[in-house]
């Protein structure tokens, strides 16, 4: 039960920061920040790990910035895949 708390928390700050840095922030709530970040830390730590050796590895700097990232390219190829507002 405390993984789940664990990456919700991380989720949820993650997706936060990555929404705030976003030019076309999303209006998905708290709910929508910890789906996004959890996605971004997937996302981030697979094409990080391959590319750079660099993964979601814990509740670190490293993983927050790899996690970040994903949660960017994430909301990028959603809004390329799913049209512009």
């Amino acid at each position: 039960m405390g993984n789940i708390i664990y990456n919700a928390i991380f989720g949820l700050i993650a997706g936060g920061i990555a929404n705030y840095i976003d030019p076309h922030p999303s209006s998905g709530g708290i709910l929508g920040y910890i789906v996004l970040g959890i996605i971004g830390a997937i996302v981030g730590g697979y094409i990080g790990d391959m590319l750079f050796g660099v993964g979601v590895t814990g509740f670190n700097i490293s993983s927050f910035i790899v996690a970040v990232l994903g949660s960017l390219l994430t909301l990028w190829v959603g809004r390329m895949v799913m049209g512009k507002k």
